[in-house]
């Protein structure tokens, strides 16, 4: 069984490449359904964007006291009986990822993960489990938070109600790429964090920068002379950090960081 499981990541590294090919497929009338019943089904995730790109709408007397993304993470490692690092990222190891650091995979938290494959990872302490979301942080890398039942189908572990996902992507390998190829019923299932808006400004030159590879939902577009947010985006905050003209800007709604720990809590048990 163990080495049965092994060769399922081999199977998945193989078959990567062709990602979008098989997103298309849950296009298909009544394939579409089984696909979303068989790997998506019960699936609530969240895009935490990246902290230096945002700011707060209500003013903060003591930026000491303001309330950030990355402390969603830092409450579910906090709240977590069991948690596991993924010694590498499956998704940029399957296409030999250049730009960031195939070492730093998933986090997952709950009891469904002490049954991983100690081949694939390690089981961690809390400390180590916050140093490795920082060194992703850091490394540019944008966290997706929930309840993702392709992880369990893929990793052989279960229930699903005791496994939170933490990964950590980058725009050229992410598993969810595949959101603009994907049937609706299941691209709606991933979602940016409530109280996040990304606006463009008047200083917006339609340079095209924003448009050539960065966002992985392909959101952005240009039309009348500036770049316009789709509704598609995600909110991670990458094209805020290419613009040069620092024209597109990202705001967070004060409270809404406590509202997204509300929004993840019921859907798994991690004690």
């Amino acid at each position: 069984m163990m080495s049965f499981r092994l060769l399922t990541v081999k199977l998945i590294k193989r078959t990567f490449p062709r990602l979008f090919f098989a997103a298309r497929l849950s296009r298909v009338p009544l394939l579409g359904r089984l696909i979303d019943h068989a790997l998506f089904e019960g699936d609530d995730l969240m895009f935490l964007p990246r902290e230096r790109t945002l700011r707060l709408e209500a003013s903060v007397d003591d930026p000491g006291q303001m309330v950030l993304p990355s402390q969603v993470v830092d409450h579910f490692i906090d709240q977590a009986g069991h948690l596991w690092i993924m010694d590498r990222c499956i998704c940029r190891d399957s296409l030999s990822c250049r730009d960031y650091p195939v070492a730093l995979g998933c986090l997952f938290l709950g009891e469904a993960s002490l049954k991983i494959h100690p081949g694939l990872g390690r089981s961690a302490t809390r400390e180590e489990a916050r140093a490795h979301v920082r060194k992703c942080r850091a490394a540019g890398l944008v966290h997706l938070i929930g309840r993702n039942k392709l992880d369990t189908v893929w990793l052989g572990v279960g229930p699903g109600r005791k496994l939170l996902t933490v990964c950590n992507c980058c725009p050229c390998c992410c598993l969810w790429r595949a959101i603009p190829h994907l049937d609706h019923r299941i691209s709606d299932k991933v979602t940016r964090m409530p109280g996040v808006e990304v606006r463009v400004s008047d200083r917006c030159a339609a340079c095209g920068t924003c448009t050539q590879g960065v966002c992985f939902v392909n959101a952005i577009s240009l039309a009348d002379g500036r770049a316009v947010i789709g509704d598609q985006c995600r909110g991670c905050g990458r094209c805020l950090e290419v613009c040069p003209e620092e024209a597109i800007e990202m705001i967070i709604d004060e409270g809404r960081v406590e509202r997204a720990i509300e929004h993840i809590t019921p859907l798994v048990e991690l004690s």
